[in-house]
């Protein structure tokens, strides 16, 4: 597929017609990863792992590349299941630097392991991986008021990302850098990032305002609770 150039808003219309965000136009899988995926909320604790793990793999490349092996990535990681990822080994770690499918960096895959038991000691803590990751939802105002080409172009990093690398490095977790952590809240919602002008920046905010975060579903249960009072025990 031709790749497009980008205007000055920084969209591009592909070969099907539909402006998007400039970056992923050109690639059919790239394309369908925008329009399905990027900026849409998670709370989903296998998607935000693996997605964790798939930004540590992402690190000095594009994330194009990860994306052609995720398919190949999770058959080799047990679908990102925390719980088996946790229990591999050396010996697995031996025959995934043998996988011509994914990306064979030993210290990257030995990270995906380590930040598997991580991520379970953190789901013990605070209930669920969710339940963590959404406290670090930035506040409005720390946000552009407007997503432009320009200002995208800044933001690889941000106070809420730099906050989320801090705390997941001091629970020991790797790869989790400020930058690397800004792409994973991209992704998964915890910003939207597209641009002005992508009709997806508008299903995305709407899709964000049907959420609820974890913390809010608990706190409407607490609300709930004390609206009705405690349930006779007769």
């Amino acid at each position: 597929m031709k790749k497009e150039k980008a205007g000055r808003d920084g969209l591009a219309t592909g070969s099907d017609g539909t402006v998007r965000c400039f970056w992923c136009v050109g690639d059919a899988l790239y394309e369908s990863y925008h329009d399905r995926e990027w900026g849409h909320p998670v709370r989903d604790d296998v998607r935000l792992f693996e997605k964790i793990c798939l930004e540590g793999f992402q690190a000095g490349l594009s994330w194009v590349t990860v994306l052609r092996k995720r398919e190949a990535f999770r058959r080799a990681f047990h679908g990102f299941d925390p719980e088996r990822v946790a229990r591999m080994n050396g010996r697995d770690i031996a025959r995934l630097l043998r996988d011509p499918g994914i990306i064979r960096h030993r210290q990257k895959l030995e990270s995906a392991v380590n930040n598997a038991k991580r991520a379970l000691e953190l789901i013990e803590e605070r209930g669920s991986l969710a339940a963590h990751l959404w406290t670090f939802e930035p506040d409005a105002k720390e946000r552009p008021k407007r997503i432009t080409w320009p200002a995208l172009g800044k933001l690889t990093e941000s106070p809420a990302s730099r906050a989320l690398s801090k705390d997941l490095r001091q629970r020991g977790f790797s790869f989790v850098g400020p930058t690397t952590m800004y792409a994973m809240m991209q992704a998964m919602g915890l910003v939207n990032d597209h641009l002005d002008g992508c009709p997806v920046r508008e299903r995305a905010l709407a899709a964000r305002k049907r959420f609820r975060t974890p913390r809010q579903a608990a706190s409407s249960r607490l609300s709930s609770s004390r609206r009705t009072g405690p349930k006779s025990s007769s």
